[in-house]
């Protein structure tokens, strides 16, 4: 049975029940009077049906006590009072305080308020998507997707949920005037709130009705019976989304939403300056601390100053010149700002700006762009008040200005997009209070104009909490709400054409672009920040990602030549009207587009129609699919999103092809189709050339060899779609899912398959914490060989902890495989181990490549905790080092060790000495100690102090530290260096020259490594 006609008999059984006359299974055995309104306008859309409703209800419970309660996890209990509308005080302390409950039993009285709750059933995601948006926009802010499996269940809530313990049976904790006011009070807020927000939910649902049904007369289907969102056609090509790996600082320092980013120019191009946001490393809270990212190497870094702007979000940042201007933003729900900070980007300093001029409002969530010297200022929100006002700074006098409204005037929104290109701004999208909005306006920075853009092709849907960018001659918009589950997109506009474009994101990763950055560094787009908040699923934040756009254009995947589109009618030169700068102002009222000029929804003289809800398909004969193929990828006509397949008993290839070929076909071969189009739509043409060169055929002479291959242009009846690629976690679960149903085992089990996981070599490594339940144990013959093809491993093994004794022993487990030897390659140099008995870190892959870095040329270095190399290797290999002797006392280290100094031909350079480093470390001889222990080194540092020169060196010393001790262990850490150094009778001047932060070791603690100079003083 398909799910359609599973929804249709489960929305008719829930119908036939609530219109019958019998009580419904509620303890009140009715429904609520005050949401029936609500509830019957949902159930009147084809594609929902509630399932269960409380418009809230306050209530006095009665429960046996903890002392007196057998031992079980329920203890029961009885209502003693329970109303689902506001109830007088009067009676409720009546019933406590006049007649109260017998006090046959201990028994613990609580009042109890749950608020307005309803569960919805979709026909499928992404309508659940949809009626999520309007909960969470009508102030339920807690509603999610409480169920997506067999069936799609929507939660509608808030969380304003009560319960305060009165007392027991017999002896009340407050007095009864004190119970009344308290009461009421709670009784005037529940109604007010419960009317408010049942309201705004009402106005928001019925305007999107009414919404669907305009869309609907105009051929655009916003919701159908079906479920199926307009206008999601095929895209006309796809590009990969990869993720920015970082090294320095925690990555998770960047998880923020409602942050900004500024792209620093010339000597920090490839920079990203990140500030305030939303999230963060730890408990989430607003931020206000400044980030730099460069976008080449990943590199992470904390930019510190003496003053910054307070914690916020929902601001903008610009960059005028080498300053960048933070705007704006919510401090908290009761601080709304206003002000203006400046960062000097030379003289590396926040400062508070005092502007003159028009009276700037406060607001948050606004937009902004630069153009020369000025800021344009658009939109944004204060508490329940929209704006429609813009505002200019002008970055030189430190002057606002309110700009007159004239032209076709942008509505009040928030949470919109606007960037710059020339003398041009665009501003896409945003929020109205009642609706997403997808309308595309431009305003010319000359004439003080707005204007509202007419674009040909499929307009990107609409949104909110978006990103907008500018590439060469293409503006981007990507991300924002509402989320789809089943499309991540990125919309193209051509502004020298004006014709949308659609590209399909590729990742196996998921990621959530909203109210994240979109930044162009180079040929890049780099994604930093986004995410959102889920009641069902949590708080869910978007690693860095990257897109190289050349991906496009290399392969010629949005636009054919030029010279084609206005051979085929795809727009006409003179509707578009361009200023100096070349950039579109937009199409003229005379201009003609695909929907007004082809009326595609409609038949023309047997040409079939091109609906948003069809796709399309090329027909040829097999012995030409080849041919077929390769012209309509080299021009962008084959749609990437659907398999080519074979049709009529294999003599046939269905080619599918996107609306651009589509639009080619309708509006430049209807004028011809008398001369050219026989019986059943067959492309006929003067026969051409068989053989010609892919390289400099134009865009015409293909469509000619299109038509002389005798193809057949019709409807895709299969639409075979591309599958998403799958994150190897949703594999492994594929793999183990059925071993569980096969063997019977606990479907909980599946929770202890992990999410993440590293990789030795060959060898996939496992957290310590997966499939740890004995029940695996049972199945571990199919178990474990299941996991490893499904991660395509010969070898898997399972993390342990690192056994706690002096020689730091591995404890990995080998769950397929013969051995764990491994072959790992780190910055350039060959690491070999065998992975069950030395351990390996990767988190200190930034440290190595420090230390890698370093002029050691005329160096000696002495290396305290050898291991297998993990240093020493980068001392030798890459900073080049005279000599290095090597200490350890792990004998299966040790063995590594040498292995990997011959395999990277340093052998002769190294001097292993096995033992402890105390009694084996030499004295007198390093210009450089390194003491690379955690989660401390400290019984070594006299060995240190001892293995250097008479004149002092420099000590590389690592420690696992509590984040706020950080300045204290420095203290004392050179402090004891000085004292040791005194003991043994050097005369040095001991300071702490640099603290690199490696990475978090722990909560609240860092691997930090302190560079310690040793001077010798002259006397």
């Amino acid at each position: 049975m398909s799910s359609s006609s599973s929804f249709e008999k489960r929305k008719a059984a829930a119908m036939a029940a609530m219109s019958m006359a019998s009580t419904d299974k509620s303890p009140k055995g009715s429904i609520d009077t005050p949401i029936i309104p609500l509830l019957d306008s949902i159930n009147s859309h084809p594609s929902f049906f509630t399932t269960s409703s409380c418009s809230g209800r306050i209530s006095i419970l009665s429960t046996p006590a903890a002392d007196a309660a057998p031992k079980k996890k329920s203890r029961g209990g009885a209502w003693l009072f329970i109303s689902h509308s506001p109830a007088d005080p009067a009676s409720v302390t009546d019933l406590l305080f006049r007649d109260p409950p017998k006090p046959t039993t201990h028994a613990d009285l609580t009042f109890r308020f749950e608020p307005f709750i309803l569960a919805v059933e979709c026909r499928d995601l992404d309508l659940a998507q949809r009626l999520v948006s309007i909960a969470v926009a009508s102030g339920f802010r807690e509603s999610g997707i409480s169920s997506a499996s067999k069936r799609v269940i929507v939660g509608i809530r808030c969380s304003i949920r009560l319960e305060v313990p009165l007392g027991r049976v017999g002896g009340f904790w407050c007095r009864r005037s004190m119970l009344g006011f308290w009461w009421g009070l709670r009784m005037r807020r529940w109604k007010v709130q419960r009317n408010r927000k049942l309201n705004e939910l009402k106005h928001l649902w019925r305007n999107k009705r009414s919404g669907e049904k305009d869309k609907a007369k105009c051929g655009f289907s916003y919701i159908t019976s079906h479920g199926n969102a307009g206008g999601l056609g095929a895209h006309d090509c796809s590009i990969s989304v990869s993720k920015l790996v970082t090294i320095g600082e925690q990555v998770e320092k960047i998880f923020l939403w409602g942050h900004s980013v500024s792209i620093l120019d010339d000597k920090h191009h490839s920079k990203a300056l990140i500030f305030g946001g939303f999230g963060g490393f730890g408990r989430h809270a607003r931020r206000n601390y400044t980030m730099l990212l460069d976008t080449q190497s990943g590199l992470l870094e904390a930019a510190n100053f003496e003053s910054c702007p307070s914690p916020r979000m929902g601001h903008t940042s610009s960059v005028v010149g080498d300053l960048v201007f933070v705007i704006g933003g919510r401090g908290d729900p009761l601080k709304i700002l206003n002000d203006v900070w400046m960062l000097d980007v030379d003289e590396n300093e926040w400062r508070l700006l005092e502007c003159a001029g028009s009276v700037f409002p406060p607001r948050h969530r606004h937009a902004a762009a630069v153009a020369g010297s000025k800021i344009f200022i658009f939109g944004g929100l204060n508490n329940v008040t929209i704006f429609a006002s813009m505002y200019v700074l002008d970055t030189e006098s430190l002057r606002w200005n309110e700009v007159t409204v004239q032209g076709e005037w942008p509505t009040a929104r928030h949470s919109h997009a606007m960037v710059s290109n020339g003398s041009q701004l665009f501003m896409f999208g945003g929020y109205d209070g009642e609706k997403a909005l997808d309308d595309l306006y431009s305003f010319n920075i000359r004439t003080y104009l707005w204007k509202k853009e007419k674009t040909v092709g499929r307009i990107p849907r609409e949104r909110f909490s978006h990103s907008m960018f500018i590439y060469k001659n293409y503006l981007g918009i990507i991300g924002g709400c509402p989320v789809r589950q089943h499309y991540q997109e990125m919309a193209l506009l051509d502004m020298q054409s004006g014709i949308w474009k659609h590209v399909m994101l590729n990742s196996a990763m998921s990621y959530l672009f909203v109210r994240s950055s979109a930044n162009v560094v180079g040929d890049d787009l780099v994604m930093i920040g986004g995410g959102a908040a889920c009641y069902a699923f949590g708080a869910k934040f978007s690693e860095p990602m990257k897109m190289n756009l050349l991906q496009l254009l290399s392969a010629n995947a949005l636009l054919a030549s030029s010279g084609m589109m206005d051979k085929h009618g795809i727009h006409k030169a003179e509707g578009h009207s361009k200023d100096n700068d070349g950039s579109m102002l937009g199409l003229s009222e005379s201009s003609e587009t695909l929907t007004e000029s082809s009326n595609l929804n409609e038949t023309h003289d047997g040409i079939p129609e091109l609906s948003g809800r069809k796709c399309w398909v090329l027909q040829l004969e097999r012995k030409h699919g080849k041919k077929g193929k390769d012209i309509l990828k080299k021009f962008g006509w084959l749609d990437l999103g659907r398999k080519v397949y074979s049709c009529e008993n294999g003599t046939h290839i269905s080619l599918p092809v996107t609306g651009k070929f589509c639009a080619i076909f309708l509006k430049h071969e209807l004028d011809r189709k008398h001369e050219f189009l026989g019986a059943n739509n067959h492309l006929q043409e003067p026969v051409v050339a068989e053989k010609f060169s892919m390289e400099d055929i134009s865009s015409e002479t293909a469509l000619n060899h299109l038509f002389s291959f005798g193809g057949s242009f019709c409807t895709d009846e299969v639409a075979h779609v591309r599958s998403s690629p799958k994150s190897p976690h949703m594999v492994m679960s594929e793999a183990v899912g059925p071993l569980i149903k096969k063997w019977g085992l606990p479907t909980n089990l599946m929770e202890q398959i992990p999410t993440r996981w590293e990789r030795l070599g060959d060898i996939v490594v496992l957290p310590a914490s997966s499939f740890k339940d004995p029940a695996w144990a049972s199945i571990e013959n199919e178990l474990w060989p299941a996991i490893a093809k499904s991660l395509r491993t010969s070898r898997l093994a399972r993390q342990g902890r690192i056994a706690p004794t002096g020689t730091r022993d591995s404890t990995l487990e080998i769950l397929v495989g013969d051995n764990g030897w491994v072959h790992h390659r780190e910055n350039g140099i060959l690491y070999s181990f065998d992975a069950t008995k030395c351990m390996f870190s990767w988190g200190n892959l930034s440290e190595k490549l420090r230390m890698s870095n370093l002029d050691c040329g005329d160096e000696v270095i002495v290396d305290l905790f050898a291991g297998i190399g993990y240093f020493v290797l980068p001392f030798l290999v890459g900073a080049k080092a005279k000599l290095v002797y090597a200490c350890e006392w792990n004998p299966h280290a040790v063995d590594a060790l040498r292995h990997n100094i011959q395999a990277n031909s340093v052998a002769d350079r190294c001097v292993v000495l096995e033992g402890d480093n105390r009694v084996v470390a030499p004295k007198g001889v390093a210009h450089r100690v390194c003491l690379g222990l955690l989660p401390s080194s400290q019984n070594s540092w006299l060995t240190a102090v001892r293995a250097l020169r008479v004149e002092g060196g420099m000590l590389h010393v690592h420690e696992n530290v509590k984040d706020s001790e950080e300045g204290l262990w420095s203290e004392h850490l050179a402090k004891s260096i000085h004292d040791l150094a005194k003991s043994e009778g050097f005369c040095w001047e001991v300071a702490v020259e640099h603290v690199e932060r490696v990475k978090w070791y722990g909560p609240r603690i860092r691997h930090l490594v302190a560079d310690v100079r040793c001077k010798q003083l002259q006397i």
